[in-house]
């Protein structure tokens, strides 16, 4: 859908100090960005060479209304602070957008001013009144607004995961209800792509390999941590801005590590086991996402196991989890389900029971090991997660053998078949 079209040096940033209040209308700056004589304003944005009025302010409408749930709700960076700036004091800029004709292979993308250090969006004419573009690209300003991740490669693909999460959570979730309605724009549709989320779990957790890899369909992963069903300590809304904030400057580290911060004491492998879990009904506090589960579900590939007879199954060589990746596996069967994995790497299990009336609870695997009582009306779903003690430094564009190394497993199951 986009990309990030520079990558920026930053210098090092010092410790924050108290932000100045913003004023209500941000300054212009037409030398960020190709520039223009044709421009309609608002507040945080100046919006060039769209000659339709309604177009204009439909995509004004739209950023406001992201601008407001994101930094004046929910305390992100202002996208008008310069990301060269160590301090928020200002002063702060208009997010340039530029309506084009054309780009190669993108509906949108985003470009920034090094100098400035601010971005500004390029949108294709079709999609100027498309959020699920527009506010995707706004996502990327919000991050280089954040400064820290800017010029480190393990964060890069990332980038397209955080825009998603930003563009759906905008979209689809009450957290952004109040400025959606400000703004008179309306709830949208998700942006979930399950055949990708579920069909193939068992890709690396973030992977932005060409032609194949799920980074910018990943976001469901952030969604579950942002609404922190689990109530893990120093996860929810609170994640966000520490995500950038609290990552290690210049370490060139993954999300995954600063992730793993903000959850202590409990383990990011736990955080990712459960987050699986969940998606095994979809069951992340997101009830368009888990509606649009019952409609694709029949859909959706979950040919994960090889039957070896007599209740053993082994994981298909194509399938075996990768780093922080999952099989999903549902069962056929009620009554006293027993399961036993053992596996060649470190893992977490699960076993999901979902009640006739929607709810889920979870049973976690204790050394591979597992029983539930499936109910009439009820159904199972065995989740098996590569998890490995330690974390991976991992560029996701350029993803080495040892991270797409799958893991090889087998499961005795007792009482259901897969």
């Amino acid at each position: 859908m986009s990309r990030v079209v520079a990558v920026v040096l930053v210098s090092c940033l010092s410790g924050l100090v108290a932000a100045a209040t913003p004023p209500a209308d941000f300054q212009a700056n037409p030398n960020v960005g190709p520039g223009g004589t044709r421009f309609k304003d608002s507040p945080h944005f100046r919006v060039y060479n769209e000659p339709n009025d309604a177009n204009a302010n439909s995509l004004i409408q739209s950023l406001e209304a992201a601008y407001t749930c994101y930094v004046e709700d929910l305390g992100w960076r202002s996208t008008g602070l310069s990301f060269r700036q160590d301090n928020d004091d200002g002063p702060f800029y208009k997010v340039n957008v530029y309506r084009v004709d054309s780009l190669p292979g993108a509906a949108a993308n985003t470009g920034t001013d090094q100098t400035a250090g601010l971005s500004f969006l390029n949108v294709v004419t079709q999609y100027m009144t498309e959020p699920a573009v527009t506010v995707h690209e706004f996502g990327h300003a919000l991050t280089y607004a954040e400064r820290y991740w800017i010029d480190q490669l393990r964060t890069g693909a990332w980038w397209e995961t955080i825009a998603n999460f930003v563009a759906d959570t905008y979209l689809t979730l009450p957290v952004c209800a109040s400025a959606r309605q400000k703004y008179s724009q309306p709830e949208g549709a998700t942006l979930i792509d399950l055949g990708k989320v579920i069909g193939d779990s068992y890709q690396v957790i973030v992977d932005g390999t060409s032609n194949t890899g799920n980074y910018y369909q990943a976001w469901p992963f952030i969604t579950y941590m942002f609404n922190n069903p689990d109530n893990y300590t120093g996860l929810g809304h609170a994640m966000f801005p520490d995500v950038w904030t609290k990552y290690d400057k210049n370490s060139n580290e993954t999300p995954l590590h600063v992730l793993a911060r903000l959850a202590a004491p409990t383990k990011i492998q736990e955080v990712v086991g459960r987050y699986w879990a969940r998606m095994a009904y979809v069951d992340i506090g997101h009830p368009k996402a888990q509606q649009q589960f019952t409609t694709d579900r029949g859909k959706l590939n979950y040919a994960n196991l090889d039957s070896q007879g007599g209740g053993k199954y082994r994981v298909k060589a194509a399938r075996q989890p990768r780093y922080m990746g999952a099989s999903i596996i549902p069962l056929k069967g009620t009554g006293s389900v027993t399961v036993n994995v053992t596996a060649s790497m470190p893992f977490s299990g699960t076993l999901a029971v979902r009640g006739s009336e929607g709810s889920v609870r979870y049973a976690e695997l204790e050394e591979g090991n597992g029983q539930v009582l499936v109910a009439s009306g009820e159904e199972a779903t065995l989740v098996v997660v590569n998890t490995p003690d330690t974390l991976y430094l991992y560029d996701p564009f350029s993803v080495t053998p040892e991270v797409s190394r799958g893991m090889d497993y087998q499961v005795q199951i007792t009482g259901a078949t897969a």
